[in-house]
């Protein structure tokens, strides 16, 4: 199960639409315990894919690293990543699963249609190894709680949190 407070929600959801018709995508920060991750910061990236950015993404491995290490400055670990799906549906495809690397992390993906974003899927990357990989649908609970994203923890990153790091 991934937990994540509404206001992180709406952030990753408008985050596909200010970037409609290309895909968005970001890190998820937080905490795992067991099968359940809590999400405790929302990481914009930019999407460096420029080939196909409507339907790819690529986060510079630069700055997934810059991320990482400010999380665990906060005690947060990567729990998951998130991108969009502009005009097609919030399910996982055969490059989604393919670029998937994180086993144990939650991927979610928003269906963003005409600009609006509409369904929001999670799915659990299992799998002992890159060999068996798959992933399972996960739900996601969203929590009536206040956000504690990098927005408001003051740390660098949350210039990019707020203005979007786009690569467009």
């Amino acid at each position: 199960m991934l937990r994540i407070t509404q206001s992180d929600y709406g952030l990753l959801r408008q985050h596909g639409e200010q970037t409609y018709p290309h895909e968005c995508c970001g890190v998820l920060l937080g905490r795992a315990e067991g099968e359940e991750r809590t999400v405790k910061s929302v990481v914009r990236c930019g999407n460096t894919r420029t080939d196909s950015p409507q339907n790819r993404y690529h986060i510079d491995p630069r700055e997934l690293i810059n991320i990482q290490r400010q999380g665990r400055e906060r005690g947060e670990d990567t729990v998951g990543f998130y991108h969009s799906h502009p005009d097609h549906p919030a399910r996982w495809s055969s490059t989604d699963l393919a670029e998937a690397h994180c086993l144990g992390c939650s991927y979610v993906i928003t269906s963003v249609e005409k600009g609006r974003a509409q369904l929001t899927n999670s799915f659990a990357l299992v799998g002992d190894e890159e060999t068996n990989k798959h992933f399972e649908d996960e739900k996601i609970e969203v929590l009536p709680l206040p956000a504690t994203n990098m927005a408001e923890t003051g740390k660098p990153i949350a210039t990019s949190l707020l203005r979007g790091r786009d690569s467009r």
